[in-house]
């Protein structure tokens, strides 16, 4: 048994200032820029968003820029089979999470869980 859920919207920006496409993105969406709280992720910056909201991101990246969703689960393993029975592909492994790829071409991210109340909102599967 394992929990899954939405956990965060990320926003890809290719781009070489993270900084101005995360201040558009902070004014666009009426929230302020998270401190980095590890200075080497030089690559994301976060926005401030209530506890047990979506976590929200922008990341500067070398793809052409979109948005992406990542599932939050307390298995990454686990939920990432349950998702290849679906029809989902792996593309690659970053540090601890996994970017796949949906049946319609979409990337997408598990990763460990991102809020507190992950234990008790998340879907539970077997």
């Amino acid at each position: 048994m394992h929990r899954s859920r939405l956990g965060s919207v990320i926003i890809d920006c290719q781009t070489r200032d993270l900084e101005t496409a995360a201040s558009f993105w902070s004014k666009a969406l009426g929230l302020p820029i998270r401190p980095r709280t590890k200075p080497e992720d030089v690559n994301y910056l976060g926005l401030e968003t209530a506890p047990n909201d979506l976590h929200i991101e922008v990341q500067k990246v070398d793809h052409p820029s979109r948005v992406h969703i990542d599932i939050e689960s307390d298995d990454i393993e686990a939920e990432v089979r349950r998702l290849e029975k679906l029809g989902a592909k792996r593309v690659a492994r970053i540090q601890t999470w996994w970017v796949l790829e949906a049946p319609t071409g979409q990337r997408f991210c598990v990763v460990t869980p991102q809020r507190s109340a992950f234990a008790t909102e998340a879907n539970v599967w077997e």
